[in-house]
């Protein structure tokens, strides 16, 4: 097994969920600046992973593999955090639907790949567009506090539900990519 740059990148993202964890439940005023400070940073890292894999072709089937359970399990995790803090229906919906559709999507990506049809189901433009708004928007309602006057907290809400939405849409993206797979499939065990 090759370890990269990129791979330390993202085991240093899943060391990071228990850290965001602690720092999330500590009783100090600072604790909302320093859980969504941890959270920008491996949402930054995330970035930078495959920044540095692409730019100088450190790319491993390891890091392929580990790199999007990173990104889910952080986003779950907060997302975990924010709705028991904030519960109400509209946050456990958003958070219900884009942990759902990770959910999906990652099932999706395997049965392809079992199927030799994983091309049909790569990460599209709007998948990547849906992941900063998320990731913005959840730094935004770890923060809670008003910034320069502005409601970060409101900012996030408004966030997260667009990020659901887009989280919908990708979904369907890769449903209507994988559509065709899947209907030759039905058919031949029907047939």
């Amino acid at each position: 097994m090759r370890i990269t740059v990129p791979t330390i990148l993202t085991l240093l993202r899943i060391v990071m969920i228990p850290v965001l964890v602690v720092v999330f439940y500590l009783p100090y005023k600072w604790t909302p600046f320093a859980s969504a400070a941890v959270f920008a940073f491996a949402s930054i890292t995330d970035w930078l992973d495959g920044w540095i894999a692409r730019r100088y072709n450190q790319y491993s089937a390891f890091g392929a593999f580990l790199d999007p359970v990173a990104d889910k399990l952080m986003v779950a995790v907060a997302l975990l955090l924010i709705v028991q803090v904030h519960p109400t229906r509209w946050m456990a919906l958003w958070a219900a639907v884009i942990i759902g559709r990770e959910i999906a999507v990652s099932a999706l990506r395997e049965w392809m790949a079992e199927l030799g049809e994983q091309a049909r189901v790569k990460v599209a433009s709007i998948g990547k567009f849906k992941t900063i708004v998320q990731m913005v928007a959840l730094t935004c309602l770890l923060y809670q506090d008003r910034w320069l006057g502005l409601p970060i907290f409101s900012i996030g809400e408004w966030m997260l539900a667009a990020a659901a939405l887009l989280t919908l849409w990708s979904g369907w993206a890769y449903l209507r990519a994988a559509w065709p797979v899947l209907a030759r499939d039905a058919r031949t065990d029907i047939g």
